[in-house]
């Protein structure tokens, strides 16, 4: 094998998996990687891992994330002591240079003034000592060693724990050898920089340099300014002179500078966070006020009003939200009353005319019953009467039964009932309407008891609703019923292969006298009140009535219902879009030809590594989250996982669908 076709090992930097891929580790052959987790360079799947690790640090960090987006004042307060840190360490760091400064200038010049006086001095004692050996101390043979003590202890006397006094001879060797003298207990060896004594034997100036100053005795070290020259003793001899000056006091002197500092920014800050504190507390409260109050105003308690004090910016805000929520007051009131004269009106009419009716119904039976002695013209108007006198009547007590709605004194009498035995009661009132449109009505599911606490009547009402109108609207093909159980929810769906409905339409499907075609008059259908009642008595039992359609693919209603009353529902046991629907067919389709397409690529192997084989994904099947009743006053639990496999697990919002969905039509 050649090496630019050289294939890379399992844990080689070039393979991006980290392990082989092969059939045989269950790799697929795009390189994709398994579920559960990233694999990691070390071929470690650490997702899980590192998913539970953050979100074991990120849990006692939400309260106070929390706490930091819902506090504006917290948010001010903190960037106001921020800032006001920032600027104090700003202000502290160039007030401590210029003090730094100040005092090694001052320290600095004095040093160069005494180094300069006593390198002055050296040099005229040595011009004025005799260089006669007989002359100079007796003509001793350690005269210069001499000479060089006797003149460190003459220059350092005049400077009592000022400064100290170092001389050095330029000669090699040890140090007895080199005549070091040395006041104050100085070593020279450790306090003067070797840089700065390759600087003086190299030159001929005054030479200075920041050091440590050490001593031999068990006196701590202290830093200090060495300011050295080259000179000549009294035999012409060159030695090094050295001026140690230290600068404890220079050093203390800053550090009470800064710790002032640090003191008086440390009170500035506390003092800047508290006035920030009060002055944003003045605009807060009075937000946090008004927040509340608005709060109040939307759960219903429209007499609360601001607390208004002073004339300002604030004040005026309070009288304008005051005048607002008086105002919003005086039109919800007159929006309630005169809700309650037109539920009042209706209720009323409708009794009224039920006594007119009655009388016009027996008048019409009769004029129907006689018929047959009339002209075919007056007989045909006595059947329509009749026809229209059943329309009148349907519509006059879907009228009462939606004021009862309306005025809250819809009662609910819920009790232990086999959906089955409703829906076959359903069905076989709904049999010579299908019969005569063609129209074969499935029923699926029907083989466990589905057992749900309801009310019989009202739950038989919405089915009857459901299947009329797919029967009605279904263009002769099959209607199919389907029931199912799951968790703490039953469900009953009605589908149909009719015109179906136009995106946007399964929302407005719900709405009272909604009709598809506005343009359409209401000859045909019933009283454009039965789906909006059918939706009330979901509601009222607590559960779900939702629609789904697509333009010529028919529709899908779904009621879904706790198993006990006042049971909050989680989810439907039957997906809201059906897996026949035209999407779910598109991609079912795409997945099988990706599968066959895979299947053809994977090489033929041996019969003995056919287990090793990597398992086919499975197909895509889409799943619709179940959605609310449309309104407010829906009882709904949400939840994040999604419907799948027919079972129960969805998110419902409260108000309308939590996705876009074709409805169909309505009733």
């Amino acid at each position: 094998m050649s090496e630019g076709s050289a294939a890379p090992k399992p844990g080689d930097p070039g393979n991006r998996t980290g392990r082989a891929a092969g059939p045989g580790r269950g790799g697929s052959r795009s390189g994709r990687l398994p579920r559960g987790g990233r694999l990691l360079r070390d071929g470690t799947r650490g997702g899980p891992v590192f998913r539970l690790f953050a979100r074991w640090i990120r849990r006692p960090l939400l309260p106070a994330v929390r706490l930091w987006r819902r506090n504006i004042q917290l948010r001010i307060v903190a960037g106001t002591l921020l800032m006001s840190l920032g600027v104090v360490l700003l202000l502290g760091l160039v007030v401590i240079g210029q003090v730094r400064n100040g005092l090694f200038e001052a320290k600095e010049k004095a040093a160069q003034s005494q180094a300069a006086g006593g390198f002055s001095a050296a040099q005229d004692r040595a011009a004025t000592t005799p260089s006669t050996p007989g002359q100079q101390d007796g003509g001793r043979v350690g005269a210069p060693v001499n000479w060089r003590s006797t003149l460190v202890e003459q220059l350092a006397s005049g400077g009592q724990s000022a400064f100290n006094v170092v001389a050095l001879s330029l000669d090699t060797g040890d140090t007895a050898s080199r005549g070091v003298r040395a006041s104050g207990e100085v070593d020279p060896a450790t306090s003067i920089p070797a840089e700065l004594r390759r600087s003086v034997a190299q030159g001929t100036g005054t030479f200075q340099k920041p050091t440590r100053i050490h001593y031999t005795s068990s006196k701590a070290s202290e830093p200090g300014l060495v300011i050295g020259k080259r000179l000549n003793d009294a035999e012409g001899t060159q030695y090094e002179l050295y001026y140690l000056f230290p600068l404890s006091q220079e050093e203390d002197s800053l550090a009470l500078v800064k710790g002032t500092l640090a003191t008086a920014g440390l009170f500035v800050v506390v003092l800047l966070g508290a006035i920030a504190w009060l002055m944003v507390r003045q605009v807060v409260t009075p937000v946090r006020m008004a927040a509340g109050i608005a709060e109040r105003l939307s759960a219903g308690r429209l007499q609360e009003r601001m607390k208004v004090t002073g004339e300002d910016d604030i004040a005026r805000l309070g009288e304008a939200f005051n005048k607002m929520a008086q105002s919003l007051q005086l039109k919800i009131q007159q929006l309630e009353e005169l809700s309650r004269m037109q539920r009042r009106f209706v209720s009323d009419v409708s009794h009224e005319l039920r006594t007119p009716l009655t009388t016009v119904r027996m008048a019409a039976d009769v004029i129907h019953e006689a018929r047959v002695d009339f002209d075919p013209v007056t007989a045909r108007s006595a059947e329509l009467l009749g026809d229209q006198l059943d329309r009148f009547e349907s519509l006059l007590s879907d009228l009462l039964e939606i004021s009862r709605f309306d005025a809250g004194a819809a009662a609910l009498e819920a009790e232990p009932i086999d959906l089955r035995q409703v829906v076959r009661r359903v069905i076989g009132g709904a049999e010579p309407l299908a019969e005569r449109k063609g129209t074969r009505i499935v029923v699926v599911g029907d083989q466990q008891p589905v057992v749900a606490e309801a009310d019989a009547r009202r739950v038989e009402r919405v089915l009857r609703n459901l299947v009329v109108n797919a029967v009605e609207h279904g263009e002769g093909r099959d209607v199919v019923v389907r029931l199912a159980a799951a968790g703490g929810a039953v469900a009953v769906a009605v589908r149909d292969y009719g015109v179906g409905l136009k995106p946007g339409e399964a929302t407005r499907v719900f709405n009272r006298f909604w009709r598809a075609d506005p343009a359409r008059a209401r000859t045909t259908g019933g009283t454009g009140l039965g789906l909006s009642i059918a939706v009330e008595d979901a509601r009222l039992h607590g559960g779900w009535l939702q629609a789904w359609g697509e333009p010529g693919g028919g529709s899908q209603f779904r009621l879904t219902l706790p198993r006990t009353a006042d049971e909050p529902l989680r989810g439907s046991p039957i997906p809201l879009e059906p897996e026949d629907s035209r999407r779910n067919r598109e991609q079912a389709a795409a997945g099988h030809a990706q599968e066959n397409a895979r299947r053809a690529a994977v090489p033929a192997q041996a019969a003995g590594d056919r287990s090793a084989l990597p398992v086919p994904p499975r197909p895509f099947r889409a799943t619709v989250d179940p959605a609310a009743l449309p309104g407010s006053g829906s009882r709904v639990v949400p939840r994040a996982a999604a419907d799948t496999d027919g079972g129960v697990g969805a998110t419902a919002g409260r108000n309308g669908n939590a996705e876009r969905e074709d409805g169909t039509h309505g009733g």
